[in-house]
């Protein structure tokens, strides 16, 4: 049976993603995303772009470097992230990621009074994420700090928004929301091959002739098909180690048996999220050689 050619590009690739809503030129797309996600509770009207790559204040220091990043009029900032693969300090990784907005504030050179802007961080997860705190009934997550006494919010301006996307399964004839029809769009974008009526708001305009891959030019063509190879190579390094054990699994589903090809799956994983330490063990590279590579 001949392969139906995908029409859409697929919003869980890193490059998909970015498209849609990492680029200025589609800024209007981010800011009804976000506006659907806080339902009123937050309103976004304008956001300008930041550069996504950070690092620490000397050269020893870690480097972040976030899917989207951006600013409101307000000077709130929000970090917009992807992630398809679990990994084991997912927690501490949003945490270390919420300190990079939160340290540039800080001025140099002068006196400050500690005021800070809101920092959001919205992680899009496509994996179950099975943690104890979150009803898991519900597919998203708000996390603030709060009295564990009183339950009542002690700092209101750092927070977290966990959507667990690959729980979404509503078929398109039940959705009801702005907020659902985006995440039917993440979920199932690159499997369409028509527009569908229930996605006939305006803002969805864009979203269709952003997505399209006919129009394309030849490099971003080349650049689609790299991060689809990723995507889908991390996506089968799970398949696999769910079927044969998480350790042996990652090893049968990624390893290539060439230092080269093995070097090239480690940046891979390393830019989908996934530790150090896991991606040493599936590609058998050494542990330092890795983290050297998620440094660099």
């Amino acid at each position: 049976m001949k392969q139906v050619e995908e029409r859409y590009i697929s919003l869980l690739t890193d490059f998909g993603f970015k498209r849609i809503f990492g680029t200025a030129m589609n800024k209007d797309l981010l800011i009804c995303f976000l506006n659907s996600l806080f339902n009123g509770r937050q309103v976004v009207k304008d956001v300008s772009y930041l550069n996504p790559e950070h690092v620490g204040d000397v050269y020893t220091d870690r480097k972040a470097i976030f899917d989207v990043y951006c600013e409101g009029e307000n000077g709130e900032k929000f970090i917009v992230e992807m992630q398809n693969a679990y990994q084991t300090y997912f927690k501490d990784r949003s945490l270390f990621y919420s300190t990079f907005p939160i340290r540039e504030q800080a001025p140099k050179g002068s006196d400050w009074d500690f005021k800070l802007n809101h920092v959001y961080t919205v992680a899009l997860l496509n994996f179950n994420m099975n943690e104890d705190a979150f009803d898991k009934e519900k597919i998203r997550h708000h996390v603030q700090l709060c009295d564990t006494a009183t339950h009542k919010i002690f700092y209101d301006k750092l927070e977290f928004i966990y959507v667990e996307i690959a729980k979404f399964n509503k078929p398109l004839e039940e959705l009801d929301t702005l907020y659902e029809k985006w995440l039917y769009a993440l979920k199932n974008l690159y499997k369409l091959t028509q527009r569908p009526k229930e996605l006939c708001d305006k803002v969805f305009d864009r979203l269709f002739e952003e997505a399209e891959i006919a129009k394309f030019t030849p490099q971003e063509m080349r650049e689609y098909e790299a991060s689809k190879k990723a995507y889908r190579d991390i996506k089968n390094s799970i398949d696999t180690a769910k079927q044969e054990g998480l350790a042996e699994g990652i090893e049968i589903g990624m390893a290539k048996g060439k230092h080269e090809a093995n070097t090239e799956t480690a940046q891979r994983l390393l830019a989908m999220g996934l530790s150090a330490e896991r991606v040493a063990k599936a590609t058998q590279l050494p542990l330092n050689f890795v983290e050297n590579l998620g440094n660099s």
